[in-house]
């Protein structure tokens, strides 16, 4: 019996027929649609926090140091010509590049350790172990300043009970680099130890006996089974890593202040300076945007592998 496009089967009643197509389309429409209004005031936070803010530095950038004149890429120009500049841009890259490397290793091997460990033990150890993640990190790089003191360092007096001379952790350029990467990998390396532990609990057992059925040792099985199961995990974490050591602010600033002699400066902290405290805030504004390019063809780059990974996985 046909009505209209409903076509109903033999015994079968009219109100449990499928409903029409169009009717489909017409609920999946409501549905996107009640989707989208339902996110709009995240869009809306995203909008005024990230996007409005990035645009009006390029706006700024692009002004002379009173602000009443367009003078277009003249700051950039200007940066372009300074050592100071290029200085920070390489110990930005340095900082960020061996921090983000050194809590990855260090996270990697603490997340396969806890992982070794019974459930009952490890949720102690884990719990333990996120506590310098979850520390404010200006609170925390404060107490890292007094062990780094050069009147007071804790680490100093131990030095010296041992016979040792004390050592200007904040005072000598190499030691200070040293102490502010330090900070970073001890505040950082948690959030990789978490991230990698919860990718090792999604490896399915059955990939490490049928490596183990093979013959294959333990480096054979992290090299052929662990690495490619966490490969996509460890590309998006390093990513996140770097965009915010990148960005990081509090630790310079309360360890060095960018100190001694600009040795420590990098992007965030030497545009606070230029902007704020010099009172350019343009040429602040552009020293900040410099971080984008950089980040932006790295991201390219790895979220492109992932995809290309994850579509060899799925097929």
């Amino acid at each position: 019996m046909a009505d209209g496009n409903v076509v109903t089967a033999p015994g079968v009643p009219a109100a449990v027929a499928p409903p029409a197509k169009g009717t489909l389309h017409k609920l999946a429409r409501r549905r996107s649609t009640l989707a989208f209004v339902m996110t709009l005031p995240l869009l809306a936070v995203i909008g005024g926090l990230v996007v409005y803010p990035f645009f009006y530095a390029i706006y700024l950038s692009m002004l002379n140091k009173r602000m009443t004149r367009f003078v277009g890429l003249d700051n950039f120009s200007f940066l372009l010509t300074r050592d100071t500049f290029w200085m920070v841009v390489w110990q930005s890259v340095i900082f960020a590049v061996s921090a983000v490397i050194a809590k990855a290793i260090i996270g990697f091997i603490l997340a396969h350790v806890l992982h070794a460990l019974p459930t009952k033990g490890q949720r102690k150890w884990r719990g333990m172990l996120l506590v310098p993640w979850v520390i404010p990190p200006a609170i925390s790089t404060l107490a890292w300043w007094w062990m780094f003191d050069p009147s007071y360092s804790a680490f100093n007096w131990l030095l010296m009970t041992v016979g040792a001379p004390p050592v200007p952790w904040l005072g000598d350029p190499g030691w200070a680099k040293f102490a502010v990467i330090l900070v970073n990998v001890w505040y950082g390396a948690p959030f990789f130890m978490i991230m990698y532990l919860a990718a090792l609990k999604s490896v399915p057992d059955q990939l490490y006996e049928a490596a183990a059925i093979d013959g294959a040792t333990g480096i054979q099985k992290l090299r052929y089974v662990t690495l490619p199961m966490m490969r996509n995990i460890i590309s998006i974490t390093v990513l996140f890593s770097l965009i915010v050591t990148f960005a990081n602010f509090d630790i310079v600033r309360i360890l060095t202040n960018g100190g001694p002699q600009d040795k420590t400066q990098v992007f965030a902290t030497y545009a606070f300076q230029v902007g704020i405290q010099s009172g350019d805030i343009p040429l602040g504004a552009s020293v900040s945007l410099f971080m984008f390019p950089l980040l932006a063809i790295f991201a390219i780059f790895v979220l492109r592998g992932v995809t290309r990974r994850s579509k060899e996985m799925g097929a």
